[in-house]
This record gives structure tokens, sequence and C-alpha cells, in this order.
């Protein structure tokens, strides 16, 4: 019966227009043509889609549209797939692309099985994300800002004497500086207000983001993560909201290779060749990765301030922070010991430390599982 057959439907999303491709089972797969991307125009397509099999199956590529589309097609029941678009195979010679043979060969893909799934996240761990990227954001836009400042003043042989860290000293001198000449001190003047609006937006999104954080379902998570050397809020909070759940991954290795910190490889026959790291997957989650792995080239020990984010924490969690430190901080002067270049090294450890926060990340949450809520 035409109900037990699927039906294969390949979709190539664009701002204005989807155009559509589609096979039900193993038939040929054929065009049903371009249509808007309005709510009506997709509530069209699922009327002809759900005359056509019982069972639909659907995939588009993730692009900068977002979720949206994927979260309707599942609310009228359909199984939508949101698929990586570096992951797609395709045929070596191949450079005809249209949006007609991209959707055809998303039903061709979809039906051999030969797609990579995206993770969807929630509509409110996708809104939290969204809150920690802008504060990502603004903290880059004040350091470019801090950093426009310091080429004027070196351009115009100007120094600091102390220590140019932006501390309460370095911004007084700062303020109170002034060229003598009207035009050069408005166009510092205006470097120096760029860098007071960026860092009171800084500020404003980092109070939001950490009343916020108290009310999402990983904050037990974000918590067992700061136990961790070289992992403050700020990479804690990063890491999160881009990885999103730790347990969707089955293994360790399988976070590594979604951050992009294992390495490439062409092994044929008996030789077997290794090169630098995949770089695939998320990047700012790797860029806060291998920054913390920085912290690891010194001597393993709790400092007062890692000792006061292990306050309130089960001991199982800190137990495991502190093991992560003996290995990494001994695994990373063994390997500087035998040569290797330090920059090879931190990456090395930051693949190690993505096992661990893989591990120590999953045990907040089962630990916020486990404990007895008191009673109200």
């Amino acid at each position: 019966m035409q109900n037990d057959i699927t039906l294969f439907v390949g979709l190539d999303v664009h701002k204005d227009s989807i155009t559509v491709a589609y096979a039900l089972g193993s038939g040929e797969v054929e065009l049903l043509g371009k249509i808007g991307t309005s709510a009506r125009d997709i509530d069209r397509l699922c009327k002809k889609l759900q005359s056509k099999a019982g069972h639909v199956k659907i995939v588009y590529e993730a692009g900068p549209l977002g979720y949206d589309l994927q979260r309707r097609l599942a609310a009228k029941g359909f199984d939508c797939m949101v698929c990586a678009p570096s992951l797609i195979p395709r045929k070596a010679g191949d450079r005809v692309k249209t949006d007609r043979r991209d959707a055809v060969k998303l039903v061709r893909s979809l039906r051999a099985d030969d797609l990579s799934a995206v993770h969807v996240p929630t509509v409110e761990d996708e809104a939290f994300r969204d809150l920690a990227r802008v504060w990502a954001a603004a903290r880059d836009a004040l350091k470019r800002a801090r950093q426009a400042l310091k080429s004027f003043l070196l351009a115009h042989a100007v120094r600091y004497t102390g220590t140019a860290n932006w501390g309460p000293s370095h911004r007084r001198w700062i303020s109170s500086f002034s060229f003598g000449n009207r035009w050069q001190d408005l166009a510092f003047g205006e470097l120096r207000r760029a860098i007071e609006d960026r860092f009171a937006q800084c500020e404003r999104l980092e109070s939001a983001l950490r009343e916020a954080v108290t009310q999402w379902r990983f904050y037990p998570a974000v918590l067992a993560l700061q136990t961790m050397r070289g992992i403050r809020f700020t990479t804690a909070v990063g890491l999160l909201s881009e990885i999103v759940d730790v347990t969707r991954f089955a293994h360790p290795r399988q976070l590594m290779a979604w951050l992009g910190v294992t390495p490439s490889e062409y092994s044929s026959g008996g030789s077997r060749r290794q090169g630098s790291i995949t770089k695939t997957g998320n990047s700012l989650a790797r860029k806060l990765l291998i920054e913390a792995a920085w912290s690891y080239r010194h001597t393993a020990k709790v400092s007062p301030e890692i000792q006061q984010r292990h306050e309130g924490v089960p001991k199982v969690i800190v137990d495991r922070a502190w093991d992560a430190q003996l290995r990494l901080c001994g695994r990373y002067r063994r390997m500087v010991a035998k040569g290797k270049n330090k920059n090879v090294a931190v990456v090395a450890i930051a693949r190690e430390l993505a096992g661990f926060i893989w591990d120590i990340g999953r045990l907040g949450i089962e630990q916020a599982i486990n404990t007895p809520k008191p009673a109200v």
C-alpha cells in the first residue's frame, strides 16, 4: 500500500524560495517545483506531501535561516532532518550547481542514509545561546576597540609607563591624557568613547547572562565545568551554549570530533599518515577550548579562585577535576621535554581536555538529577 512506502523529500531552502524534490520509496526522483517561504506556502506543501505517503522524511541543509522550518515541519508530524552541508557527498568533477540539482541530490543522499544530522536545539537552548553569542561578540568588539586605541597611541609615540592592562590606573591615565591638538584630541576622544561604550555593553550582557544561566536547564553542568582549571564562568558558558547537551555524545571522541580537535588522517594500505587537526565543527567552542588548554602549562595546583569555585559542588566532580589537572599538566611537561612544539602540545592537551569536559559535564547533570529537591 502507498501508506507503507516512505516519501523522501529534499528542500533547497533560500530566503524567499524553497525548491522541492521528492521520491516515493525507491522510485525516480521528481521535482515538485519552487514554493515560497510563508506559513501558507508551507501548509500547502505539507498537505501535498501527506497525500502522497503516510511516512514522510524531509531534509534540508543547515544555514543562516536557522531551525524555524524544521520546528514547523516537526510540529506537523513530519520526520525532518537538518543536515551538515560540509558532509554532503559530492561527485568529483561535478561543477554544475542549481537549486533543482541540490534538491535532487538531497533526496538521493537521504534515501541512501548518507547525510549527517545537525543537532537542533530547543527554543530555550537557542535563546540562551543567542544571548551568549551576543556577549562574546561584545567582548570581541571591546578587544578591537582597545587595540585601535593602542595602535593610535603607538603611531604617535605615546607610551604608558606602567602596565597597560586596562586597570583603574591605566584607564585614569587614558581619560586625562591630551595631545594638545584639537583634531587629534577629537579622534582620541572618539576611540576612548568607543571603549567605554563597549565596556558598558559587556557589563550589561554579563549581568543578564549571570542571571539567565541560573534558570537554564544545564546550569549544573556550568557549575561542574568551573571546577576545572582554565574554565571560568566565561569559558563554561561559552562552551556549553555551543555544545548545549554533552549527553548527546555517546563517547568523548564524538565531542572531540565535533570540536574539530582530532587529527586529520590519510591512510592507504600499510601506510598511515596523520596531519593537523580537522578544524571542523564549531569554531567558537574550539577557540575557547584551546584557550583553556593553555593554563595546563603550569604545575598542577588548586588556586584560591578555583577553590572558591569548588564550593557547593559534589566531591566526585571536584576529584575528577583534580585528576584532569594532574594528567594534563604532566602530559604537557612530558611532551615539551621530548621536543614537541608548545602549540602542538597545547592542541593535544585541548583534545584530551574535551574528554574531561564530556565526563565532568555529564557528572554535573547526573548529580543534579539524583539530588532530591527540598520540600516546599
